[in-house]
């Protein structure tokens, strides 16, 4: 699971992009506890989503414009001009270039070789997120993707990411952790689209650590969110749910079955 020792290639940040900032600020806060706070007004609206008083994740408004309301994953870059590049050079698209934000570092948000946005966040004053894989907090990414095989190439070239296969009762899981750091560094997932008919297009999805799968789920259902995966239990995993926010902004929980010593 994701840790806050950030590396190069490790998700270091996500955010929410919603029509209603303080609609979700309201679901986000019954569901985790989260508190949204200003990141002031320098920041165009901009905030930071609190667990006890530790950044968990950030969120702002967007204009319809700008597409439906999404979570992006953000991963950690030394340079992001260089890793710009390898995103050109490995087929992908730019579609936003590096800028600074204030002292607190770079970021761009990029698209994989099948379309799908992610961020890129060059750490300055701010490194990223102040907890992980810690209740209430980022735990885990997915991306689900029509090819693995090419988004595993894609991914190795820009990010530096490493794949490894899993196996579990009725097939294999495609791991990913940055480069050198061993599987104890493993922080997310490559899957197939076509093994999952209920999801019919690319995308990366943040999971967020709970206690309680089953409880989390019904809470989101009375708070006005959707259940697109109600809880299931994953063999050596944990018990997970596929969740979207009252504005269509797609997330995932999971319980985790407790670490062996």
């Amino acid at each position: 699971m994701l840790t806050t020792r950030f590396v190069d290639g490790a998700p270091n940040w996500i955010d929410v992009g919603t029509s209603d900032i303080d609609g979700a600020a309201s679901f986000y806060g019954s569901l985790f506890g989260w508190r949204l706070r200003s990141a002031g007004p320098e920041a165009g609206g901009y905030g930071f989503f609190q667990l006890d008083g530790r950044t968990v994740a950030g969120g702002m408004q967007l204009p319809p414009d700008q597409g439906p309301p999404s979570w992006t994953v953000y991963f950690r870059s030394s340079d992001a001009e260089a890793t710009l590049r390898a995103c050109e050079q490995a087929h992908g698209r730019v579609l936003m270039r590096p800028m600074d934000v204030m002292e607190q570092g770079r970021m761009a948000i990029l698209a994989d070789q099948a379309g799908v946005p992610f961020g890129i966040w060059q750490p300055g004053r701010l490194t990223g997120l102040d907890v992980a894989g810690e209740d209430g907090s980022l735990c885990w990414v997915e991306l689900y993707t029509p090819d693995v095989a090419a988004a595993a190439a894609y991914y190795r070239a820009v990010l530096g990411l490493e794949t490894s296969a899993v196996t579990f009762p009725g097939g294999t899981y495609t791991c990913v952790n940055p480069d050198g750091q061993g599987e104890d560094a493993m922080f997310g997932g490559l899957v197939p689209l076509a093994d999952d008919p209920a999801e019919t297009e690319p995308y990366w999805l943040p999971y967020i650590a709970v206690a309680d799968a089953d409880a989390t789920v019904a809470r989101a259902e009375e708070l006005g969110g959707t259940v697109r995966l109600p809880a299931t239990d994953i063999a050596g995993v944990g018990r997970v749910a596929r969740l979207a926010d009252p504005y269509g902004a797609r997330f995932a929980v999971i319980r985790p079955l407790p670490q062996q010593e």
